[in-house]
């Protein structure tokens, strides 16, 4: 069967996590629940930020694009790995696999992008807390999110692109739970060097142009902490940006050790470790982060739990 008149492989096999069925039924258990717990988490979130006024402000409003990118990034990859542990069904098409390789860079991208936006809200609101809501307003915030969810779509448009115009000829079985970008690239029987240099410098450019707004950001910030008279000024600031600075680091980290760098260096084992920490660890612990550093997202989220109860008893 023939692709964009190059490859003759129709279907890809993806590497599960474990043979042993014992295995595989405590990991499905464990995937299952933590996914859940994932969706539940970032289901309430978003529902807190909707119903509850308080929270209606940018700093939420790019919260709330942070959970629902929290939602979609999991959603992408566990569901064909919970069939794959349970059913032993680890066949995906060559379209289902190039979709879930388009999508999950998309959202990818978009968090980095989202990142650096949340990172300069946080620099306005501390640095300039006066002029604020006139700097940063409806408009503009509108502007930012629909700029990081254009930038992620175009992203991951080049990127797949690039990938799923290879050759794959022989060998169809892609060495990791989900299609990503290094393990479908040692499957081509094409020269990938000449694309892999480009998707290199695609993702180190904007990688780098987000890391170093956000760092910039987070200079600045930590000068007008320094500055601040009051340590209850202080202590508020530090809490805000703990969470997302917190945030930064989990996702920056991993997802800079699995695609800033050439496929030579691919490693199935270590990747699938780093794939988990921003593929399914790190969407659980945004909403768990963000709720518990912050008295407002808590008070919501109490009113919240306060309001449902109040429905199911009457």
């Amino acid at each position: 069967m023939q692709r964009v008149n190059l490859s003759t492989v129709s279907e890809f096999v993806l590497v599960g996590l474990s043979d042993a069925p014992e295995v595989r039924f405590l990991l499905f258990v464990l995937f299952l629940i933590i996914y859940l717990a994932t969706m539940a988490g970032n289901i309430t979130i978003l529902v807190a930020m909707s119903t509850d006024t308080r929270l209606h402000n940018p700093m939420y409003f790019f919260l709330g694009n942070l959970s629902l990118l929290d939602i979609l990034c999991p959603t992408i990859t566990v569901p064909k790995m919970l069939e794959a542990l349970l059913l032993e069904n680890k066949v995906i098409s060559f379209t289902g696999c190039m979709l879930q390789l388009f999508f999950l860079i998309d959202v990818v991208g978009t968090e980095i992008f989202l990142l650096a936006v949340m990172a300069y809200d946080r620099y306005v609101a501390i640095c300039h807390p006066l002029q604020y809501m006139n700097i940063v307003s409806l408009k503009l915030c509108a502007h930012l999110a629909i700029g990081t969810w254009v930038a992620g779509f175009f992203n991951s448009l080049l990127h797949s692109s690039l990938i799923f115009t290879l050759s794959f000829c022989d060998s169809n079985e892609v060495d990791q739970y989900y299609c990503d970008i290094p393990p479908v690239l040692a499957l081509s029987c094409s020269p990938t060097y000449s694309r892999e240099l480009v998707l290199l410098v695609v993702a180190g450019v904007l990688g780098s142009a987000a890391f170093v707004v956000t760092l910039i950001s987070y200079i600045y910030i930590l000068v007008a902490i320094l500055y601040m008279k009051s340590s209850e000024s202080r202590h508020k600031a530090f809490s805000t940006c703990g969470s997302h600075l917190t945030v930064v680091c989990l996702f920056y980290g991993t997802t800079i050790c699995t695609y800033v760098r050439p496929s030579s260096t691919y490693s199935p084992h270590q990747d699938r470790v780093v794939s988990m920490l921003y593929g399914i660890l790190t969407p659980l612990l945004n909403p768990i982060i963000y709720s518990l550093r912050n008295k407002e997202v808590k008070c919501a989220l109490r009113r919240l739990i306060s309001h449902v109860r109040t429905l199911l008893t009457r």
